[in-house]
């Protein structure tokens, strides 16, 4: 019996289904990948170089957030506070705690504390804090209870669709309509 397909169209088939099966395998790896906690940073929680607890000063002491992230209501940025904002309280309670030495040290030489970031976005995205605190939101919305964290961890994802899903939420609520084309999200 004659073959339905000629040599060379059965070998470019056979090809075609194992390029096939392994794109499907790599695609199916890659969105894994990307969509998974560790790449969302959820639960990320590094170690700082001072063992500085949110839980006793924003949530036990009711620190306003704003105290140490000064620009949140005017800038693009949250800031991290300079060693002056420690030292303000920090020059007379527990100002001999070994724990606070790299912050006395800092103060002293004018270098800043090396903190490490927590709450990171990709290059390509532009994250206006100032807009989104005037508009009502929370820093609780995206950042989480830090009033009751000893420890900061990141607790969402921010990716973009946890963004839009936010976006949608709250649009009728507190006037944040859902980026249509992204231009005040990204650069």
């Amino acid at each position: 019996m004659k073959p339905v397909f000629t040599r060379s169209a059965d070998k470019l088939l056979r090809v075609f289904l194992v390029v096939l099966v392994v794109s499907l395998a790599v695609a199916i790896g890659m969105a894994t990948w990307l969509f998974s906690p560790r790449q969302a940073d959820v639960g990320y929680s590094p170690v700082q170089p001072v063992p500085y607890s949110h839980k006793l000063h924003a949530g036990d002491l009711g620190m306003d957030c704003r105290y140490c992230h000064t620009a949140v209501e005017t800038s693009a940025m949250a800031t991290v506070p300079p060693t002056e904002t420690c030292m303000n309280c920090h020059a007379r309670v527990k100002n001999q705690s070994p724990l606070l030495a790299p912050v006395r040290e800092s103060y002293a030489t004018g270098k800043p504390v090396r903190w490490v970031r927590i709450h990171r976005l990709p290059d390509f995205v532009f994250f206006n804090h100032s807009v989104h605190i005037s508009a009502g939101v929370g820093c609780v919305n995206c950042h989480g209870r830090v009033d009751q964290m000893i420890e900061v961890k990141q607790v969402e994802p921010l990716n973009m669709a946890w963004c839009l899903e936010c976006h949608r939420r709250l649009a009728g609520t507190r006037g944040l309509s859902p980026p249509t084309h992204c231009s005040g999200c990204h650069r």
